[in-house]
């Protein structure tokens, strides 16, 4: 047995297997051994000479030869590393000393090596430190991939914990939500009726599914629960069922603790383990799973916030096309065409309400889109109501951005004229609209003229004057919307959509009207705009819908006391709304006050005017004026400047953005 030594010497000339057979054997098709200088073929038949392992010019590279040569540089390696090793140790014993005698050079010696040490450890925690940077970029890199490309695999959750799925829920999750008491499904009677309000109040309004496949969900989801398949539905399906269920429970809820919004918590805490697959980009789905989840922060913004998540739902629209009619290729039916269309629309429409509702920017800018409006539904046996929504949104969208996402620097050439050509529009929009509409929608419709009217004619950024039929017509919107909200909202049972946003419409509406109140303005109607001649004919006042009520002063202070219930029942309803309700209830208290001095003054000067002309009236009687009129007269509260009449417009003094909750007075 040879020593490593020897070995490292003398090296074997062989290996156990030849990496190339000689030509002779190759052509002879007998097995080669690779022996050196000639394989033993070749020796028994007397041909060494021919043997082309002999030559050094048959071996290519990585072959025998290449094999021995690389075994012979790693061994003179080896002898330069042995050699250094030993001339060292032989350094180290020539300086030797004692312990006990420990020079100043050996003591800074050891500073020094502590010094270097500390550095190596430093450097190698800056390492360390720039290792994790790069992994959290990479992370984030493949998270941007995972956002915008369909290859995305939700199982690799210990390789990847990053997904779309949890940047939008860490994005736009507020408080923690309960986990579920429980795995069984509920009745299958519950489901029906929430789906049957799911489709008779939301999905006429944005529809986002065929209304076929939805009531075809309910039984295939039960059925195979009760045949034990239940991988047999898809995640978005799932995601589907439970979040229909809980925006259907919440949107019937009266109060923050009742049996609907305790239930609403139940079925999105049992969709949130789908999210993953439901949020998967790249397909239709990953848009309508955001779409139902923003219809659901809408009606619960304690735990989910609706402005970030329709700005996910937008990128995703964005991503793949949908924002764009040209990108359908040429093989789309009308049908294909016509979905992606609506769920674009549904986007949009959200996008476009709950930005306007906050006073903020929108996802996206109207010259940045060209989709044409969906051919009408045929799942409804009435008129399509999903499209005058979407031309009214298209209305106010293009406004909004002229007036508000404008620079203000840039003054419109006649502001005024602009305002009251949108104002038509928006009246022509309602005249046109269609009379088999259901009630729940029409009133909704209804509700929307009066706030887009109000929104359009209070200073904006652009138009910071307000004229004096200005304040007649916020007056009058107001006053009918305020009407009608609160009858919606005492209504029993629920219907329609109405949600957080609605609450905050409310609290806008009833500023606007304690605006104009505060300051009724001149008595010339153009004289505190300075202008020579009206822009164009004055557009008509609304309908008046509290006909019972004889003048302004008593419509003011019936309409006030509306706002400040509706606003309380929504407090029953919303946490965030009660301080909403106890600010504007402190506000109006000195408003009341007002009119009630203004009542008695107007009354003892109808008073004596027919006493000088021989008349009396009745102690009860109440002044047969103009009710349009008598609150306009030029009397502004003394404590009260005229400064004060933009305060209650969304975007406050003509400066950024600001809520309708952040309304000041």
């Amino acid at each position: 047995m040879r020593t490593r030594s020897s070995f490292s010497h003398n090296p074997h000339l062989r290996v156990s297997r030849p990496v190339s057979a000689c030509s002779r054997c190759r052509v002879a098709k007998v097995k080669c051994d690779g022996k050196l200088p000639a394989c033993t073929a070749c020796e028994k038949a007397g041909r060494e000479n021919e043997c082309s392992a002999a030559s050094d010019q048959q071996f290519a590279r990585g072959k025998e030869r290449s094999w021995v040569a690389a075994l012979e540089a790693r061994v003179e390696k080896l002898d330069r590393r042995l050699n250094h090793a030993r001339s060292r140790k032989a350094s180290v014993a020539l300086h030797e000393v004692d312990d006990n005698t420990v020079t100043m050079q050996d003591s800074e010696r050891r500073d020094s090596l502590v010094d270097i040490t500390a550095a190596i450890h430093r450097k190698a925690a800056r390492t360390r430190e720039k290792a994790d940077f790069n992994t959290l970029v990479s992370d984030f890199g493949l998270l941007t991939v995972n956002a915008t490309t369909p290859g995305f695999d939700t199982q690799q959750e210990s390789a990847n914990p990053m997904s779309f799925a949890r940047l939008v829920l860490a994005a736009a999750q507020h408080d923690t939500l309960p986990d579920p008491n429980t795995d069984e499904l509920p009745y299958q009677e519950v489901a029906e009726a929430n789906f049957q309000f799911y489709q008779d109040n939301i999905l006429p309004l944005y529809p986002l599914f065929p209304t076929a496949d939805l009531k075809a969900l309910v039984p295939k989801i039960y059925d195979a629960a009760d045949l034990g398949i239940l991988g047999g539905i898809r995640s978005s399906e799932y995601w589907l069922f439970w979040m229909v269920m809980a925006i259907a429970s919440a949107a019937q809820s009266k109060a923050v603790n009742d049996r609907n919004y305790y239930d609403a918590l139940q079925y999105v805490a049992r969709a949130l383990p789908y999210a993953d697959r439901a949020f998967v980009p790249g397909y239709t789905t990953q848009i309508q799973a955001l779409v139902l989840l923003t219809q659901y922060s809408m009606l619960d913004p304690a735990h989910f916030d609706s402005w970030h998540l329709i700005g996910f739902a937008c990128r995703a629209c964005i991503d793949l096309g949908f924002h764009k009619d040209h990108t359908f290729t040429q093989q789309s039916s009308k049908d294909t065409i016509d979905a992606r269309r609506r769920t674009f629309y549904c986007v949009y429409a959200l996008d476009r309400a709950i930005s306007m509702v906050h006073a903020r920017p929108f996802s996206f800018k109207d010259d940045d889109i060209s989709v044409r409006l969906p051919s009408p539904s045929v799942d409804n046996e009435r008129s399509d109501p999903s499209l005058p929504l979407f031309e009214l949104r298209r209305l106010q969208s293009g406004w909004y951005q002229t007036l508000v996402q404008t620079d203000s620097n840039d003054p419109l050439r006649d502001p005024i004229q602009y305002v009251w050509q949108k104002y038509h529009e928006t009246q022509r929009w309602s005249k046109e609209l269609t009379l088999d509409l259901p009630a729940t929608i029409r009133t909704a419709f209804d509700l929307e003229l009066d706030y887009s009217s109000v929104y359009l004619v209070v200073p904006s950024p652009r138009t910071p004057k307000l004229t004096d039929h200005g304040r007649l017509l916020i007056f009058e919107h107001t006053i009918r919307y305020l009407y009608r909200m609160y009858e919606v909202v005492k209504a029993s049972p629920s219907e329609g959509f109405y949600t957080y946003h609605d609450a905050l419409k409310v609290f806008f509406m009833g500023s606007q009207l304690v605006t104009v109140l505060r300051d009724p303005g001149e008595s010339d109607l153009w004289q505190s705009l300075g202008a020579t001649e009206p822009p164009q004919q004055n557009p008509p006042l609304p309908e008046r819908l509290d006909k019972d009520l004889s003048d302004s002063i008593a419509r003011s202070n019936s309409c006030l006391d509306k706002v400040n219930e509706t606003l309380k029942l929504y407090g029953e309803r919303w946490e965030q709304v009660k301080t909403l309700a106890d600010h504007f209830d402190r506000t109006t208290t000195d408003i009341k006050s007002y009119l009630e001095t203004r009542r008695d003054m107007v009354e003892s000067a109808i008073a004596r005017s027919m006493q000088k002309d021989g008349r009396h009236a009745l102690p009860t009687s109440r002044p047969g004026t103009n009710p349009s009129t008598l609150a306009y007269q030029s009397a502004p509260m003394t404590q009260h400047t005229s400064q004060r009449a933009n305060q209650g417009a969304p975007w406050g003094h003509s400066t950024g953005f600001q809520g309708h909750h952040n309304v000041h007075f």
